[in-house]
């Protein structure tokens, strides 16, 4: 690529060749943007034209070979009747087409800014599909409360009536059936929705963020948008460590790139969680299980063989195949435990865009001891601190909502663990029933039988706590975990410098 003295000597042999003005690359070389969103620019770029200003049936055309046939390319093309050319080199049409699309050198359409905006916006309502799933989700596990209480009030029922008859019992028994069976139903119904979730939740994959030497694109955005990533851009990583020779525009394009990686990064997360609190409604549904299964246990060894025996067996196969599918949900979910948690780690790790706004361990090439000046210059004024500090202050602060996402997304991993010696915990406790209760009467079997529910059930309860401590580690870390704010109460009648603040701290004010 030419530059300096030789490039001008080439401009000026083309301005004689073609006689015509000739003209460079500059970010203030632009064309009438509604047309140009008209046009192939592709097609325009394969051709070696550019329409500079179009009026009154006359355009002025950049172009990197003037003459008749361009021209009549461009009548064509745009409908005018007089053509006006100004030469210029091929790179530099090249970036003119770039900027005018709002992008980097070598960046593919799909990296201007409107396009990665789109691209948020895609992520935005997939997040809220997750959060939306996370809350049928938590109404399933209420639901699923009430059919413990609906079970609870059900076995109070069955047990005077088996134990004291009927008569005047009734006036208690009966309300408490009904009651019980009213509960366990309502639970059933908030349940059985977010059963249906299970094949519906979209995987959890990142594309994995390159610091902006790749573009994250969607496809398939009508139905069901998916997401992935455009080849390493040459000359991207080169250009973005070039960050103080950028302009503002230049530099606000990658800001626009690192928001969409971050977007994505809590797109990421959010999915973690949602199938963290699917694991959490399948372990719910195994207590709810053993619930059953305890029941019916419980009271097939305490009547014996009744004619309530089919009612007996019928709560034990129903806890049963509660209790698997609620361990088949805790085996396919965990897995999303483990690969957040590493997704946390791994992105934690990361430069943020401070390291390239105000460099502090990146260098030029030379002596380590002379570092980068501050990225910022006169002929930046008032760029860099207006819109380019505006789109700085949106990076930021969505690198703080990605923060705040991984503390969520452990806090959630610590929820999962409590559930799960929660459930351990169940399991255990039932196994130390029977086999204080029971192994006397029913042998080796029911020895067996009790001590795999509490081995089981320890295993669950150490799994939760090595689920549950490196979060509370973790916690102690971030002060989001705290109820410190400040708000500012407004008073328009003075000056916002005398305004007052209220603060919230630990839940006081």
């Amino acid at each position: 690529m030419l530059a300096g003295p030789e490039k001008y000597a080439a401009l000026v042999a083309l301005s004689e060749q073609y006689g015509c003005p000739w003209v460079e690359y500059h970010e203030s070389v632009t064309g009438p943007q509604f047309l140009l969103w008209t046009l192939d620019m592709a097609k325009l770029l394969a051709e070696g034209w550019f329409p500079r200003v179009v009026a009154d049936g006359r355009a002025v055309v950049i172009a990197t070979a003037p003459g008749p046939a361009v021209a009549a390319k461009v009548r064509e093309t745009i409908g005018v009747k007089e053509v006006d050319f100004q030469v210029t080199l091929p790179e530099d049409l090249a970036r003119i087409f770039d900027h005018n699309q709002d992008l980097n050198p070598g960046f593919p359409p799909t990296g201007g800014r409107t396009p990665l905006a789109k691209v948020r916006t895609y992520l935005a309502g997939r997040r809220s599909l997750l959060a939306h799933y996370r809350t049928l989700l938590a109404k399933s596990r209420t639901g699923l409360a009430f059919i413990r209480t609906g079970l609870s009030f059900t076995t109070i029922a069955l047990l005077f009536l088996r134990l004291l008859g009927a008569k005047y019992y009734l006036l208690l028994e009966v309300p408490l059936l009904v009651s019980g069976i009213i509960m366990a139903y309502d639970g059933l119904k908030w349940y059985l929705p977010a059963r249906q979730l299970y094949g519906g939740l979209p995987s959890c994959i990142d594309t994995g963020a390159t610091g902006g030497t790749t573009v994250l694109e969607a496809y398939n955005a009508e139905k069901n948008p998916e997401f992935r990533r455009s080849a390493v851009i040459p000359g991207a990583a080169a250009l973005r460590v070039g960050w103080t020779s950028l302009s503002p525009v230049m530099r606000r394009r990658y800001l626009a790139s690192d928001r969409t990686d971050l977007a994505e990064e809590r797109t990421v997360l959010a999915c973690f969680r949602t199938k963290m609190a699917k694991v959490r409604t399948g372990l719910a549904f195994t207590r709810t299980g053993f619930a059953f299964i305890s029941l019916g246990l419980g009271l097939l060894r305490q009547f014996h063989a009744s004619r309530w025996l089919p009612f007996d067996i019928g709560l034990i196969a129903i806890g049963m195949l509660m209790a698997m599918e609620g361990l088949f949900w805790y085996l396919r979910g965990r897995k999303a435990g483990v690969e957040g948690h590493a997704s946390v780690q791994e992105k934690g790790g990361r430069s943020t865009v401070w390291d390239y706004f105000f460099p502090h361990r990146h260098f030029p090439p030379g002596p380590a001891s002379n570092p980068m000046t501050l990225p910022v210059k006169s002929s930046h004024v008032p760029g860099i601190w207006a819109t380019t500090g505006v789109a700085l202050e949106r990076t930021v602060l969505a690198e703080r909502r990605n923060v705040m996402a991984r503390l969520r997304t452990v806090m959630a991993r610590a929820r999962t663990g409590f559930a799960f010696i929660r459930t351990g915990l169940s399991v255990f406790l039932i196994g130390v029933a029977f086999l204080l209760a029971f192994t006397d009467k029913g042998g080796p079997g029911w020895a067996a039988f009790s001590y795999s529910m509490m081995v089981a059930g320890l295993l669950l309860v150490t799994d939760g706590f090595l689920w549950s401590l490196p979060a509370e580690r973790t916690r102690r870390q971030f002060p989001y975990c705290y109820g410190y704010m400040e708000i500012t109460i407004p008073d328009y009648g003075t000056p916002a410098r005398f305004w007052k603040k209220v603060v919230f701290s630990n839940g006081e004010s």
